[in-house]
């Protein structure tokens, strides 16, 4: 068994450090707030983000970023995407050794146009490069903290790093398959939450299981154009990192991206809705920075495009899918 330490501490990173501690590693938990590190060891279980789940015995929660890195064999980055390039530089002082480094965040940076393992990759130079990997697919956290079988994606450029991330997190309940397509895999992740948004919305104008299927296949062409422009690999989009966290996360209840979208639809503001949760909707940030990517490399990606300017153009949801549906008729294929 390992030393894994999980960098945040939020209902997902909470998920994955109960379920790597379940399966005996040794498993520290970092909060980026030495208080609430304080409570969370205090009750035993993080009553914020991720009530009712108890913390393993082998599981220890640490304030201090130089103490959880210290003798970690793996560290998974589990932050919001738009704190992950602040993370690494803070990890890239303390790592000690060559630990496998697994990114669990979804997202594309606004800045950079960087995927989340392009930027650990960048922050954290060659000495670490070739053992960073990604960590993707359906998962929603409140069912893998409740132990719910689920399977996702361990992607990396080197295939050993991505048997070594596969080795580590699976067990009865989790299982992981491996690929090398980094770029079909975080592509697939990070657009996803943007068509959730978009799912979301149309439910919340009323509209039906037509328009949601829609969204979804439509959404799938999206992905698909973007992933391969950039090198990604078509059959990764119909997976697990694809299609499935799709799925999942424009049709599940726990969905905080399909949820805003869902209010959206009903009439609620942005900037209400986002006061309002413990957590951050990747999808609204990624709208902006998807639709900058989409645009450099010259890809259509109409739903992005309307997602966007709903967020940051105030435009009204219904005439958002209005304009979806009138656009000029096509071949399926294009």
């Amino acid at each position: 068994m390992a030393a894994v330490t999980v960098l945040g501490a939020g209902s997902w990173g909470t998920a994955l450090a109960v379920h790597l501690a379940r399966i005996n590693h040794e498993v520290t938990l970092w909060a980026r707030n030495g208080e609430f590190a304080t409570k969370l060891l205090r009750a035993g279980e993080n009553t914020f983000y991720l009530p009712g789940v108890p913390f393993p015995s082998n599981l220890r929660v640490e304030g201090s970023l130089a103490d959880a890195c210290a003798e970690a064999a793996a560290l998974v980055f589990v932050c919001p995407s738009t704190g992950i390039r602040a993370l690494g530089e803070a990890v890239r002082s303390v790592v000690r050794g060559q630990p496998t480094l697994v990114s669990a965040a979804k997202g594309v940076e606004h800045e950079t146009r960087m995927t989340m393992s392009a930027i650990l990759e960048d922050v954290l130079g060659d000495r670490h490069r070739e053992r960073v990997g990604v960590l993707s697919g359906p998962s929603f956290a409140r069912e893998v903290a409740n132990d719910v079988p689920t399977a996702v994606t361990a992607a990396a450029r080197d295939l050993s790093v991505a048997e070594t991330m596969q080795h580590l997190f699976s067990s009865p309940t989790f299982r992981v398959y491996t690929t090398t397509d980094v770029v079909g895999v975080e592509i697939g992740g990070a657009v996803k939450n943007v068509i959730a948004l978009a799912a979301g919305v149309s439910d919340g104008l009323g509209f039906g299981h037509n328009s949601r299927a829609a969204l979804i296949t439509r959404g799938v062409a999206e992905i698909a154009r973007l992933a391969t422009r950039l090198g990604g690999e078509p059959q990764t989009l119909s997976g697990l990192s694809g299609l499935g966290d799709l799925i999942l996360t424009c049709t599940g209840d726990l969905s905080r991206n399909r949820s805003v979208g869902l209010r959206l639809g009903c009439g609620e503001r942005l900037p209400d809705i986002a006061a309002s949760m413990k957590e951050v909707a990747e999808g609204v940030h990624n709208t902006r920075s998807v639709r900058d990517l989409a645009r450099s490399v010259a890809v259509e990606m109409p739903i992005t495009e309307e997602m966007y300017k709903l967020l940051y153009e105030n435009k009204a949801p219904r005439q958002v899918v209005i304009d979806l549906m009138t656009r000029g008729l096509k071949r399926e294929a294009d």
